[in-house]
């Protein structure tokens, strides 16, 4: 049995479609992750999910429950906002039981419950603070602790790290795997962060105005994007997209003489004198001669510290390559280039849809 189904949601608000036909299917213990940008459509589904929305279509189901129409609390979902949402005039204890104690939950089985999450989420020394006195990561993990103890079915999370820093980021995030693993809870997670979706999730749905444009592993979404949308909104840097035309002997890259390899099997579906878009992941490229490199004329040079960052042109067309942090580059200066043919991605330029 499916733990959560989203089955064809739709939301309007008047002749706007902000939601066009949803539908995904998490096992239990599912790790989804909702990624997209700004208005893309994932906190107006997460809020459909969570009873705070009503959704204009479709139906929702928890196991083989319809929840459309019931009431949030008693949908057998835990939220965690971005906002924290914390009482401030509540410990940490009473933050963390407080839904507990509305259901009138018999005190020690509120208080057991709620030091049980505090262990997990390593904040028992701060069970008698009040939230003015915690950190960012800490009233987080307060906020987390408050959905732990509800023991849910499906627990939703809206952005919850973006108040963050990096470093309390990076930190969060490892903790909400740990949890993950532990718990085995099914999660749907709300974000525009593409490292969030690819360390946190078991599956990815990409979504863009209204729509999924690509459901699957976060391997599949970044190897074997399925639109140019996917392939350009997941990679730090980006991925390199070049306009080529298809010839006998594989690929021209326009405004060049350069002709990039094929394999056999890709080559002969592909008619000649067709015009693509190759995307080339900037790791995928390699320092050295090969039997085709592309000459590459370094403009920017960045060194992040373990590897170095080269922005610059082939031909009129901008390349940006990942290196060795010790590789030798430098503004102004050529660079020869190879790229694998098994590492090309290839995309047709008007439907933007993957070619196979």
């Amino acid at each position: 049995m499916t733990a959560l189904t989203i089955d064809n949601i739709g939301k309007k608000y008047g002749d706007v479609e902000t939601l066009k036909g949803i539908d995904i299917a998490l096992e239990p213990g599912e790790f989804l992750v909702l990624l997209g940008s700004s208005g893309c459509g994932k906190s107006t589904l997460l809020n459909i999910i969570a009873g705070l929305l009503e959704a204009t279509s479709g139906d929702i189901r928890i196991g083989d429950r319809s929840i459309l129409g019931v009431h949030p609390k008693d949908r057998d979902i835990a939220m965690v906002f971005q906002s924290y949402a914390l009482y401030p005039n509540l410990t940490v204890h009473r933050n963390i039981g407080f839904g507990l104690e509305m259901r009138k939950v018999p005190a020690a089985t509120r208080d057991k419950a709620v030091r049980d999450a505090a262990k997990l989420l390593q904040i028992e020394n701060l069970l008698d603070r009040k939230p003015g006195q915690l950190s960012g990561g800490q009233r987080q993990r307060v906020a987390i602790g408050r959905a732990l103890v509800r023991d849910p079915k499906v627990f939703l999370f809206d952005e919850p790290l973006s108040n963050l820093d990096a470093k309390l980021r990076m930190e969060m995030r490892t903790e909400l795997k740990r949890l993950h693993q532990m718990m085995k809870t099914t999660v749907v997670y709300v974000t525009h962060d593409q490292i969030e979706a690819m360390t946190l999730a078991s599956r990815i749905a990409v979504m863009r105005n209204g729509r999924i444009e690509q459901l699957g592993t976060p391997e599949a979404i970044y190897n074997r994007p399925e639109t140019l949308y996917v392939a350009t909104f997941v990679g730090a840097p980006p991925i390199n997209l070049l306009n080529v035309t298809k010839v006998a002997d594989g690929l021209h890259l326009d405004g060049t003489e350069i002709v990039l390899p094929l394999t056999a099997g890709t080559a002969a579906t592909i008619a000649e004198g067709r015009k693509l878009v190759a995307g080339i992941r900037p790791e995928s490229l390699k320092l050295g001669q090969d039997a085709v490199t592309l000459p590459v004329l370094c403009e920017v040079v960045e060194l992040t510290g373990p590897e170095l960052v080269v922005t610059g042109y082939v031909g009129q067309q901008k390349l940006i390559a990942t290196l060795a942090a010790n590789s030798r580059a430098s503004a102004g200066a050529l660079l020869s280039l190879s790229v694998a043919p098994d590492a090309l991605h290839l995309f047709d330029p008007e439907t933007e849809r993957r070619i196979n």
